[in-house]
């Protein structure tokens, strides 16, 4: 009598495996990411276009209202590291849309239901948006010479470093925002609420120096003003600008008459990617 033999039964893969499948769970999120950037070459152009005009034609006629050539330094050129600051920012937060895109179009349920951990989607999607901003940051600095910023490779290596810093805390804050939104409308909305007080109020677009108390105040609680901060001291460093154009445009930060040093305002943005980081991965953690 013959015997029955019984179908191997597959075995079911559970989510807390091993740690090398967590870490291809963020491989394959980042290389997402950048796949999507690279194929959208519309968004890598028009994305462009904003610094630009900001740069050269904001900048040259705000110059013959602010007159810093008089110092030494043209307007364009105190701008510049404001406006590299400025496409991280834009390019950081809004990449976290592609969460609300996958929600509203179904493809993030199948995300929900890989066997990986969701912390390791929203490490994934960090990573990306991180690489595609920093990125976009490194094609702007292309235009530094146009405004006398020279290309020192000492100033480009700090810039690009401070850059990927900033863009990994501004897309954990993108994830974190985006983690509960159902619709674009409603995250492009929530986005610039945030968002474009934080630019304007970071001394991108304005020197620190001499502002009214209320307006310093506001300043220094930005988050953002200690991330473009490190950005301008690092170019102005490798300026041959005279002490006054340094204490006028490059004041820095200070409490209570301290000027607060590069390394603690770099690990104070450190400090906020890692809680806006664990934030999103709570919030995202309990998405539908």
């Amino acid at each position: 009598m013959a015997t029955a033999v019984m179908p191997e039964i597959a075995r079911v893969r559970e989510v807390g495996g091993s740690l090398r499948r967590h870490l291809r769970g963020v491989v394959v999120v980042w290389r997402r990411e950048l796949i999507r950037f690279g194929r959208d070459r519309t968004r890598m152009i028009t994305s462009l276009v904003q610094p630009v005009l900001f740069l050269f034609v904001l900048g040259t006629g705000l110059s013959t209202i602010a007159r810093t050539a008089s110092i030494g330094v043209s307007f364009e050129t105190f701008m510049f590291p404001g406006i590299v600051g400025m496409t991280v920012l834009f390019t950081s937060v809004f990449s976290a849309i592609s969460i609300v895109w996958d929600r509203e179009f179904g493809f993030l349920r199948e995300m929900l239901v890989a066997p990986v951990p969701r912390w390791s989607l929203v490490l994934g999607k960090c990573l990306g948006g991180t690489t595609v901003a920093t990125i976009q940051g490194c094609i702007f600095l292309a235009f530094a010479g146009a405004v006398g910023v020279p290309y020192s490779p000492v100033m480009l290596v700090e810039v690009v470093g401070e850059m990927a810093l900033m863009a990994f805390t501004l897309t954990a804050f993108g994830v974190l925002l985006a983690s509960r939104m159902q619709q674009m409308q409603s995250f492009q909305v929530v986005v610039q609420f945030f968002v474009m007080p934080m630019f304007f109020l970071s001394g991108a677009m304005f020197p620190l120096s001499g502002l009214p108390s209320w307006l310093t105040a506001l300043t220094k609680v930005d988050p953002l003003s200690y991330a473009v901060d490190p950005l301008r001291r690092a170019i102005f460093d490798h300026l041959h600008a005279s002490p006054l154009a340094l204490r006028t445009l490059d004041p820095g930060i200070s409490w209570n008459g301290w000027k607060l040093p590069v390394g603690l305002e770099l690990g104070m943005v450190a400090v906020m990617a890692a809680v806006l980081l664990g934030a999103g991965m709570v919030v995202f953690s309990k998405t539908d």
